[in-house]
């Protein structure tokens, strides 16, 4: 939906201490333990003085972390996600949008303690929220929360991850082996119609080195962005299955994903990325 089709949303912020807070429409809320802060909360551990912002937008709410110290925390629906931090003074990189229903918020500690704030958005005079044209569009098989982490179908990464995931999606038993680097670099040139450099893929040793370094390059990426956005616990070791199914289980990529592989236009698009500079 667009900014003009959505119903603007009413958020109650419940503190701790049980005070409630109602936000309309593009007013915005700053909570931390500090005295500057709109919502002061008495924490004695791991929140910042400004530790994030809860902003009422028309169709739902955003959350963003305001802190580049210390970790905070959205939990929702079976999610925890730890909101990315602030990239510079005043300029959140990220953070976790709301639609309908309560999301609670907060430091390690005041999760594990009980004691969060909780957000919840509801619409207002009845209406049903919708998504706020100026944030990033939530998929469309997603539920009601927007993605804790977004890729573009429209890029060489979301084809890696498609392709990495692909046996999974079909085979809901994860039973089946994941495809390793050089098998995901083949596989692109399938799905963009290279047959042409098939034949130099199997019988050149160097074109698939090149070829599966480039694929590796996004592999790396891809972990990197599950680290950042605190999709697995602290030290836990970033194995294949262990990306492969946060990919799936977080829906940043789906079954329904599968179709673009036998679309020609997206096939195409891929084609003219990967291909245009070889």
């Amino acid at each position: 939906m667009t900014s003009d089709a959505a119903t603007p949303a009413v958020v109650h912020v419940v503190a701790p201490s049980g005070d409630v807070t109602e936000i309309f429409e593009y007013q915005q809320v700053v909570f931390g333990r500090g005295a500057e802060a709109d919502l002061v909360i008495s924490a004695d551990r791991g929140l910042s003085r400004r530790a994030g912002m809860i902003s009422a937008v028309r169709g739902g709410a955003w959350v963003a972390n305001l802190s580049n110290t210390h970790a905070l925390y959205a939990e929702s629906d079976g999610y925890q996600i730890r909101l990315p931090p602030m990239e510079a003074p005043g300029d959140p990189a990220g953070g976790w949008f709301m639609r309908t229903g309560t999301t609670l918020v907060g430091s390690r500690a005041m999760l594990d303690d009980g004691q969060p704030l909780r957000v919840t958005v509801l619409p207002a005079a009845g209406g049903e929220t919708g998504v706020r044209g100026d944030r990033p569009a939530a998929r469309p098989d997603d539920d009601s929360t927007l993605l804790p982490l977004y890729l573009d179908p429209n890029t060489k990464l979301f084809l890696v991850a498609l392709l990495w995931c692909r046996p999974w999606l079909i085979d809901p038993t994860r039973t089946t082996p994941l495809p390793r680097i050089p098998e995901i670099a083949r596989a692109a040139l399938e799905v963009t119609d290279a047959y042409h450099q098939l034949e130099q893929f199997d019988k050149d040793l160097l074109f698939r080195d090149r070829l599966a370094a480039r694929v590796g390059e996004h592999v790396k990426v891809l972990r990197r962005k599950i680290n950042i956005r605190g999709l697995v616990r602290d030290g836990t070791r970033l194995s294949d299955e262990v990306v492969v199914g946060v990919l799936i289980e977080h829906a940043i990529i789906t079954f329904t994903d599968l179709g673009r592989l036998s679309d020609p236009s997206w096939c195409s698009r891929q084609e003219d990325l990967w291909w245009d500079r070889t």
